[in-house]
């Protein structure tokens, strides 16, 4: 039996607590999961959602959860004050924190087997008293891995896209577009596409170019001649680029290289920086892209939008997010709760 999956269910103020709850309701299936959270408050919401498969345990007892249950972690208390608060808190960053880096050293450990992320606030963890620029970063550090060897990845019905350059100001992004990069973003979205779709041959990647029409020649900027499609060229000559197992094309223009996306022409798309990727993305697949860490010691699912304390405030947030992360931890590791 596989190790079971380890969530943080993100900021207590935020929609996370109660995405988590309404996601394990529906998709668990016979997966295990082990959830970082204040035990008394996850018990409760799942209670609400008709699930009864609950037992509060520490992450050392996780070979006895059985098929279909869930085993609540209390790693810090969610007090009224601090849920109702819906807006960034100092012991709210803290507690989103601490189950981060739970789940993360359970998978680190053995215990689980991939992390399934909650969506946090960023300002939230900051006020805590810690430098903290994201989840990807923060759990890089955490695993003793050099966050430049890691790539964020967006994986969705119609878009499978992975960034060269993640949270830069756009001042920087070019900057950061190097062969080293490239080369490291095309591997990693090659062996996930290769678990995602495991059945496609051969597998077709889109590279996109960096500035307006991939350069134009020159005329617009000359990364694509000078970095991105040298990148290109030596990837071409290894396998399995070399063999035509992985079929690499580009740099191509990035609104070109999207619409084949959009159309199932290639089964994935490599894009030079962060809203390069992430607009197309929301666009075409608005709640059912997943944000993946590919690079890691373990694999890394998280939900495609924020904490929105909006929704969390009103009621109306949508579970949709949460149950394609647990799906695609699910599918990148062996399909379980299928």
């Amino acid at each position: 039996m596989l190790s079971p999956l380890a969530i943080s269910a993100g900021d207590p103020a935020g929609v996370g607590p109660v995405v988590t709850a309404a996601a394990l309701a529906q998709c668990l299936g016979s997966d295990r999961a082990l959830v970082y959270c204040d035990a008394g408050w996850m018990e409760r919401a799942l209670h609400r959602y008709g699930f009864e498969s609950i037992r509060r345990i520490e992450t050392t007892d996780a070979e006895t959860l059985g098929p279909g249950e869930v085993g609540l972690v209390h790693v810090a208390e969610w007090s009224i004050p601090m849920v109702q608060a819906r807006a960034p808190t100092i012991h709210g960053g803290a507690a989103q924190r601490e189950a981060l880096e739970a789940a993360c050293d359970a998978v680190l450990s053995g215990a689980a087997r991939a992390i399934v992320t909650g969506p946090v606030s960023k300002e939230a963890v900051s006020l805590s008293g810690v430098s903290f620029k994201g989840q990807t970063e923060h759990l890089a550090r955490r695993a003793g891995v050099n966050v430049e060897n890691v790539t964020m990845m967006f994986l969705g019905p119609r878009l499978r896209v992975a960034l060269v350059a993640t949270h830069w100001a756009i001042k920087r992004v070019p900057s950061t577009v190097t062969r080293e990069h490239i080369d490291r973003t095309v591997r990693h979205l090659t062996d996930a596409l290769s678990r995602w779709t495991p059945d496609a041959k051969p597998l077709r990647i889109e590279v996109t170019g960096l500035n307006p029409h991939a350069g134009e020649g020159g005329l617009l900027g000359t990364e694509e001649e000078t970095i991105i499609g040298p990148a290109l060229e030596h990837l071409r000559e290894e396998a399995p680029y070399s063999t035509g197992e992985v079929e690499l094309l580009g740099p191509t223009p990035a609104e070109a290289a999207f619409r084949y996306a959009a159309d199932g022409r290639v089964h994935g798309v490599i894009a030079m920086f962060h809203d390069q990727a992430t607009i197309p993305s929301k666009i075409l697949d608005w709640g059912e892209a997943v944000n993946v860490t590919w690079g890691l010691p373990f694999v890394r699912t998280s939900v495609d939008h924020g904490v929105a304390y909006n929704a969390a405030a009103s009621g109306t947030a949508s579970e949709s997010g949460m149950i394609a992360a647990i799906r695609a931890a699910q599918r990148l590791t062996g399909r379980p709760g299928e």
